[in-house]
């Protein structure tokens, strides 16, 4: 069985794509279940963003790519501001449109961006993990996209200077490697399950989840903080 133990510093580029479908075909469906008011509820991992917000952020930045529209400053706090500014006009529906568009045709441009975009893929799936937390709805931050997360957390955080780790999860077969196995420093070790080890790296709160992590601080993990 290949592991993203054995093939972390191996790009998949179709892998950023599927987790993207993978969400479209849970997260939409789920959206537009939900009432109207549920998309002013708070969103926690976002503060001052409602869950309308962070989809309005997600589709935005999905159309971007779909568009190829990098202007200076894109992706910055100012700019995620602004395209969430542009659409308060929009009906949920349209935002929601505008988002499943999005996960649909983002794939193929980034596999094609060579790794550049990858992370933009994972914090797409990430922020619906917050906005299924925020809604009140289980499997956030795992479900079917688990697996192809992990992959490609393990893809994205082989650059230099991550620190190394090495985790062992409740919920996989087999032991997933994370960060710079160069040797310049030692790994360190995770035992747990995957959703919290994607909170972890994504800077999420943990609060009153078991958990075992030595050898790293929780806030060196965190591959949004920069």
């Amino acid at each position: 069985m290949t592991t993203p133990a054995d093939v972390h510093e191996v790009r998949d580029p179709e892998l950023p794509g599927r987790l993207l479908t993978v969400e479209r075909d849970t997260l939409v469906p789920l959206l537009r279940g939900r009432a109207e008011a549920d998309f002013a509820l708070p969103v926690a991992a976002c503060p001052g963003w409602t869950v309308r917000d962070v989809l309005a952020h997600c589709s935005a930045a999905l159309s971007r790519v779909v568009e190829s529209r990098y202007e200076e400053g894109v992706f910055s706090p100012e700019s995620n501001e602004r395209d969430i500014a542009e659409r308060a006009g929009w009906t949920n529906a349209r935002v929601l449109d505008e988002l499943e568009r999005g996960l649909t045709g983002a794939g193929p441009l980034i596999a094609k961006a060579g790794g550049r975009l990858d992370r933009l893929a994972l914090g797409e799936w990430v922020h619906a993990g917050d906005v299924r937390v925020a809604l009140g709805e289980p499997g956030a931050y795992g479900g079917a996209g688990l697996p192809y997360a992990l992959t490609l957390l393990s893809q994205v955080t082989g650059r230099p200077g991550h620190p190394p780790l090495h985790a062992d999860l409740d919920d996989a077969d087999e032991p997933v490697r994370l960060g710079d196995f160069s040797g310049e420093r030692p790994p360190a070790r995770y035992i747990g399950d995957g959703p919290t080890l994607v909170r972890l790296y994504a800077g999420r709160p943990v609060d009153g989840v078991s958990y075992e992590l030595a050898g790293v601080e929780a806030a060196e993990l965190n591959i949004f903080g920069d």
